[in-house]
């Protein structure tokens, strides 16, 4: 039997274009095969799972919003500033409860205003919402005077510190996060809608869709993510900070890409974004572990920046291919 190369290839191309979280796991483990130390143990995975949680919440809201033919840059500063104002609440007397609705409602408010603008307005979602992320990370800052904000509430302390069933609590909100989500873009006509729209806006409006209101609850939902994440992390490290967050939207937007949901709108899932923010943690994390003894003992942030950078524009760019070709085709 004769076996078309080309066929093959294209096929193969296929594969890897929807499921591009392969790529940087094969790049991946080529590396790792060099490397004296192993990365895949119980102790680091599940401190992986604690250190990538809050970018998974991110990536699971950001996934909406990207499946809608849209990005947010701004989730970096309502991740920090969340955390920033639940630690200023609790340490001011508020009841746990109400100081953590209070800041997650922050981030849904940063949504709406985001959705608002680019929705109603119609203007590009990548300036509006990089444009609403500097302004605020400027008002954390003045409020902190860009310094950290110290915890000294035990209870909320202990939201992301504790463990449920044997796992690290904030792992748990994660994946109880992640399955919300999941069913709501699952087995919702809200979910069915936001593929519709991303897919071809104008006939999912001639269709009868309300694409004004479910791209705008898609940004809401986004910043709510956001707003949980930054809780999370505050919790984490017992401290609120305006430097957090600062790389975080660029690499959950990338790494959602990279797991397969495509920016052009309509692609993709929670679960795939879900691997893609994973394998992006894992290759770091990766980084700081490689190790070749008596030759080298540690790799430069420098040299980890590099190595990421590659993937990231590699893979992206088999994306914006694949995104052509899919044109061509039609």
């Amino acid at each position: 039997m004769n076996i078309n190369a080309k066929v093959i290839g294209q096929q193969t191309y296929k594969i890897l274009g929807k499921q591009k979280a392969i790529v940087a796991i094969g790049i991946l483990f080529f590396i790792m095969t060099f490397s004296s130390s192993s990365i895949f143990t119980r102790g680091h995975m599940e401190a992986l799972l604690v250190t990538a949680s809050p970018d998974l919440i991110i990536g699971f809201g950001v996934t909406l919003a990207v499946i809608c033919k849209g990005c947010d840059l701004s989730v970096g500063s309502v991740m920090s500033m969340s955390g920033i104002l639940a630690i200023m609440m609790v340490n001011s007397g508020m009841p746990l409860f109400l100081a953590l609705l209070l800041a997650i409602l922050s981030g849904s408010l940063v949504g709406f205003i985001n959705g608002f603008l680019i929705v109603h307005q119609k203007t590009e979602a990548f300036i509006i919402t990089l444009g609403m992320g500097l302004f605020i990370k400027g008002v954390a800052l003045y409020i902190t005077d860009g310094r950290p904000v110290s915890n000294q509430v035990a209870e909320f302390r202990a939201i992301s510190n504790a463990t449920i069933l044997g796992l690290p609590s904030i792992v748990v909100y994660m994946l109880i996060i992640g399955v919300l989500i999941f069913c709501l873009m699952r087995f919702t006509s809200f979910g069915r809608n936001c593929y519709a729209l991303g897919g071809d806006y104008e006939v999912a409006e001639h269709s009868g869709i309300n694409v004004v209101r479910t791209k705008w609850v898609a940004f809401i939902i986004t910043g709510t993510c956001a707003s949980i994440a930054g809780i999370l992390l505050a919790s984490r490290w017992n401290t609120g900070n305006s430097i957090y967050g600062d790389l975080t939207p660029l690499l959950v937007n990338c790494s959602v890409v990279i797991g397969g949901t495509s920016f052009a709108g309509g692609i993709g899932g929670v679960v795939r974004s879900g691997i893609g923010v994973f394998v992006m943690h894992l290759f770091r994390y990766s980084m700081n572990l490689f190790r070749i003894d008596g030759v080298i003992t540690e790799i430069s942030q420098f040299m980890r920046n590099l190595v990421i950078g590659i993937v990231i524009v590699t893979i992206i760019a088999m994306d914006c291919y694949s995104i052509k070709r899919k044109k061509e085709d039609v």
